[in-house]
């Protein structure tokens, strides 16, 4: 039976048959992009010169109401395409100059994805893989993508389940992520970055603070310090960017440079130095891809 007809892809574990229905996230049995490109605003060792090559995968098993991708993770903007035309996309990113192959959040494809990525990873397809996520995920589901994964690139969002049940709809975010986290960690274990400056193999777990939830923040990056040391990079993140009217006031406004600040110096207090760090300016709708299935 196809993993599609009884779907226990993420947490939610709908169970539903995606060939008939469809569950939480909303994904249908074919894959479903909302758009592709060279991407140079991800981390420093990911975009390079070249930019990363990232798919953006439509639908989300997530229900953030800050996403700022919700065109398309709540909303499902996107072209249904075959695994031939996802094949051809990855090896055009390649031609194209892209320094890896970003997708951005596969979840709920991965069994097409992985179809796809070994029929030609180290064949055709020379780059190395990110799996772009929000971590919300199964285990059994990031075992389906070892060997074909070379970096992943995980949010870690909530310390506090209390905020995962308001702001995500998810009781059970931080358990359930950082197993998958540690999952992640056991395929690609302690980066490694090439000659040219770019990471070939490792974890790099975002850390979002959210306006008012310094704390939460401290928390995590404690966690993830505590349990990988510097065999990991942190990527501390200030762009939380407002895009639709929340019900939680706090979540209605930008991080201020003082919140973010405070964070930061506890990162550098408890010992972190693999970390990356965010200009003012990344807090800008400006950095929100526009969405064009036109290419796809």
């Amino acid at each position: 039976m196809s993993l599609l007809e009884n779907c226990q892809l993420c947490p939610r574990k709908c169970g539903v048959n995606r060939y008939k229905r469809k569950g939480y996230c909303k994904a249908g049995s074919k894959i479903k992009l909302a758009y592709y490109s060279l991407h140079l605003w991800e981390e420093p060792l990911l975009s390079g010169d070249n930019g990363s090559g990232t798919i953006f995968f439509s639908y989300c098993n997530l229900r953030c109401m800050y996403c700022q991708n919700d065109k398309i993770s709540l909303n499902g903007y996107g072209k249904e395409i075959t695994q031939k035309r996802l094949k051809e996309i990855m090896l055009l990113l390649q031609e194209q100059g892209a320094h890896n192959i970003n997708l951005v959040t596969p979840t709920h494809y991965v069994p097409q994805i992985a179809r796809v990525l070994k029929s030609i990873k180290d064949k055709d397809l020379t780059i190395p893989i990110v799996y772009n996520t929000s971590s919300y995920e199964n285990i059994g589901t990031i075992k389906m993508m070892n060997g074909l994964v070379d970096i992943y690139l995980a949010d870690l969002k909530y310390f506090d389940d209390e905020l995962g049940i308001k702001f995500s709809d998810c009781k059970d975010y931080f358990e359930t992520a950082t197993m998958a986290i540690d999952e992640m960690y056991r395929q690609v274990g302690k980066y490694e970055i090439g000659s040219d400056g770019l990471m070939k193999k490792g974890l790099i777990v975002r850390v979002l603070v959210l306006p008012g939830h310094v704390h939460d923040a401290k928390e995590i990056i404690q966690y993830l310090y505590h349990t990988y040391h510097d065999d990991i990079y942190i990527s501390i993140m200030n762009q939380y960017t407002p895009v639709t009217v929340c019900p939680y006031d706090e979540l209605n406004r930008k991080l201020s440079a003082e919140e973010y600040e405070e964070v930061i110096n506890y990162a550098l207090t408890i010992g972190v130095n693999n970390a990356f760090i965010q200009e003012d300016e990344t807090a800008s709708e400006s950095f929100i891809p526009n969405f064009d299935i036109s290419i796809i």
